[in-house]
């Protein structure tokens, strides 16, 4: 795995992650312009567990507005159904779900991977070909590390390595310090579709506190002191 060089680091990006979902209908009205109002580097699309046809027919209505937008549609495991559903890759789960899946989805396909609870499951991640690393998503029980060890890991990982890092950010409070601390994208997802005002004002200000994190790259060095 390659370290990563010191060249100027591009803007953080967001990273929509979607409602459980097992009607596409609701989101089809809202997904273009919410699309066409933020830079929104993928769209990852949380699939309530039903039968293959229903989700890979899911999978396929929403893709081609996810796509013609510029964004790329990754399914939260479920690596079976890429290719058939049409999508660009899968988010994976783990080391061992990394172990298995990775090598049927490279290279056509993008293939991220969470749920690396140590620096040496990353750097496995990494070594194995991983298009990102995500850090700070909830486990199984619904626990996570605190923003500050979140930040600390990106920070580390960004300064590093060469693949991407993103962080899962719960408030636009986290969005910012994972941008100040070295993230290369940061996912969003159960505070923006929350939001009374809609989740268009809450990706507007979730990618405003990306921006103002990624022009402040000494906020999260100051929060550590």
């Amino acid at each position: 795995m390659a370290t990563k060089p010191a060249p100027t680091r591009p803007a953080p990006r967001l990273y929509l992650a979607t409602p459980v979902l097992d009607d596409p209908s609701s989101l089809l009205a809202t997904l273009p312009a919410l699309l066409a109002g933020a830079d929104v580097a993928a769209v990852l699309l949380r699939l309530k567990l039903t039968d293959q046809r229903s989700m890979i027919t899911l999978v396929k209505a929403l893709a081609p507005a996810i796509q013609n937008a510029g964004a790329a549609v990754l399914l939260d495991g479920h690596a079976e159904l890429v290719a058939r559903a049409g999508a660009d890759g899968a988010h994976l789960d783990g080391v061992e779900a990394m172990q298995e899946w990775l090598p049927h989805l490279k290279p056509d396909r993008i293939a991220g991977v969470g749920g690396l609870a140590t620096r040496h499951d990353s750097m496995m991640a990494g070594e194995a070909g991983a298009d990102y690393v995500l850090f700070g998503e909830p486990d199984k029980d619904g626990n996570r590390p605190s923003i500050e060890a979140i930040a600390d890991r990106l920070q580390w990982w960004a300064e590093l390595f060469e693949p991407p890092c993103a962080g899962y950010a719960v408030s636009c409070e986290e969005a910012f310090e994972f941008a100040a601390a070295g993230a290369d994208f940061v996912l969003v997802g159960d505070f923006i579709w929350a939001d009374p005002r809609g989740a268009a004002a809450a990706l507007a200000d979730a990618a405003e506190a990306i921006a103002k994190g990624f022009a402040s790259p000494g906020a999260f060095r100051l929060m550590q002191e």
